[in-house]
């Protein structure tokens, strides 16, 4: 199924601020994002109501790829421009002045038909001399690109480099995962476990990959693991599943936000095909409608398969909302963004807690009270009393998770495996919860209910990041949620550990015995 793009979305394929004066006239760049397109005919360019014929106008599509739009439409062979990739318009005409100028765009693309893009840009005034880091435009991903960045590098610095210039991967693998690629990272990758789990996904023992520089860090998590070993494992359920991308349509009055969200309740089923259109994957579950004021705010819910699916679920909302902009028979639609800052993107919040965001997963265990005292030296009692302690804390602090450090394990398995580090924000929240059994032994829990983690796309496919998804056995289809799973048993086992070593007084001397790097 096709979805139309209305006006309002036609803008946001323009490239603002590429407007500018060039040798041989004028240049300005459209990016696609709506949905793989196959250009058929460039029928004209208005620059402030002036009309450039396609005699005037030529297209570069990348990579030395430039078609004079005469010949183009003659031949009639159109082209296909996927998803992401920008053309750049050049025509022949008097420069323009500084300030604000018009720009309509007249093309035909299968499968939308005739398409107009009307937007204002301007020219600024741009400084003669800046510093600029190297790139080729044939081949950014050259050893030669690189090598240019890297001597810029040292030339701009003063400084010589050794260690970041050496990686045994081929660089051209990055395109797509980082610009500028100059050098690596060396993070030291230390393993622990191996942890067994109790899932309905992950079943078995793992290998645990930690990437960190803190020390203390691997040894805590492993101790942690031989804890939950000894008391059977841990058994991880993946109780929820949902990514969002959450737009926001301004009206004149509260009045008409509220018919909105009315309307946008009963229209889900035609919604819905809109926003799959873009995506195999990429499935809607439900809109959540927030109004504040003149406000409606729409939370779209998708499952995304093995992708974390942040890209995917932008994509296809923005079909839905093009669809919602042309068909919605209410009161005006004055402004609408895709994104409103209530998906939470990057970001801790209360409703990614209550609602979801990525996987909601939860990982529990009974330690039984002997081995506790034996191994960590607190009885349950502490640790159970220590957490409620700890409560009152985080409730004070108003902090997104009453346990330990549970962000220090997810980074860690997050760098080593490929996933989206900055995603830590919304995964490190999680709700600790400890009782003592009718037996006396330690009940303890954990929900994490925003895990953001992905074994395809992304970092995922990269070098050394696929190898220890391979390590955990998590590539392939259908292995997103067994990934899940040894996350949140891995925070567990990371919980226990530092819990146990604050309330035996353990932690500080741990760190100074074997933590010290000075």
């Amino acid at each position: 199924m096709i979805f139309t793009p209305s006006a309002m979305m036609l803008k946001l394929l323009y490239t603002r601020g590429s407007l500018r004066n060039t040798p041989e006239g004028v240049a300005f760049s459209i990016k696609n994002r709506l949905d793989t397109v196959r250009i058929t005919r460039i029928e004209y360019v208005e620059l402030d109501d002036v009309r450039i014929g396609t005699e005037q106008i030529a297209l570069d599509l990348g990579n030395g790829d430039v078609r004079p739009a005469s010949v183009f439409n003659a031949e009639r062979a159109g082209f296909t421009l996927p998803v992401g990739q920008s053309a750049t318009f050049h025509l022949a005409a008097k420069p323009l002045p500084e300030g604000l100028h018009t720009i309509r765009v007249r093309f035909a693309a299968e499968p939308f038909g005739e398409l107009t893009v009307e937007v204002e840009d301007a020219i600024a005034a741009r400084p003669e001399s800046r510093t600029r880091i190297p790139r080729s435009e044939t081949d950014d991903y050259s050893e030669a690109a690189i090598r240019a960045r890297q001597q810029f590098a040292e030339e701009f610095t003063g400084e010589q480099f050794e260690h970041l210039k050496h990686y045994s991967f081929d660089a051209h693998t990055l395109q797509g995962n980082c610009e500028h690629f100059t050098g690596v990272a060396q993070i030291p990758v230390g393993l622990a476990g191996p942890l067994h789990v109790n899932g309905e996904h992950a079943q078995g023992q793992f290998l645990i990959p930690l990437a960190t520089t803190e020390g203390t860090l691997v040894a805590s998590y492993n101790r942690g693991i031989q804890l939950l070993n000894l008391c059977g494992g841990v058994k991880c359920t993946v109780i929820g599943d949902a990514m969002q991308r959450a737009p926001v349509f301004v009206f004149d009055d509260a009045r008409g936000a509220r018919d909105f969200g009315r309307w946008v309740e009963e229209a889900i089923d035609q919604i819905r095909p809109e926003a799959e259109s873009t995506s195999r994957i990429a499935k809607l579950q439900y809109i959540d409608t927030y109004l504040a004021g003149k406000f409606a705010y729409l939370r779209f819910n998708y499952s995304t398969g093995d992708a974390a699916g942040q890209n995917m679920v932008g994509r296809a909302t923005f079909a839905a909302c093009s669809w919602i902009l042309e068909h919605y028979p209410g009161a005006p639609i004055r402004h609408f963004y895709l994104e409103s800052n209530f998906a939470t993107d990057k970001k801790a919040s209360q409703v990614n807690v209550m609602r979801t965001r990525g996987k909601r997963v939860v990982a529990e265990a009974v330690i039984k009270r002997d081995i506790l005292q034996q191994r960590m030296r607190v009885k349950p009692e502490q640790l159970a009393y220590h957490g409620q302690v700890s409560n009152v804390g985080a409730f004070l602090s108003g902090a997104n998770n009453n346990g330990a450090h549970s962000a220090n394990g997810i980074t860690a398995l997050f760098i080593a495996t490929g996933q989206d580090v900055a995603n830590v924000s919304e995964s490190s929240a999680g709700v600790l919860y400890s009782e003592i059994t009718p037996e006396g032994d330690l009940y303890i829990s954990i929900t994490i209910p925003s895990l953001i983690v992905a074994t395809h796309g992304g970092g995922t496919g990269l070098a050394t990041q696929n190898e220890y998804l391979r390590l955990l056995g998590c590539t392939g289809r259908g292995t997103v949620n067994k990934l899940a799973e040894i996350v949140a048993g891995v925070v567990l086992a990371g919980e226990l550990s530092l819990g146990a070593a604050i309330s035996s007084s353990d932690w500080v001397s741990s760190h100074e015995q074997y933590g010290r790097n000075r």
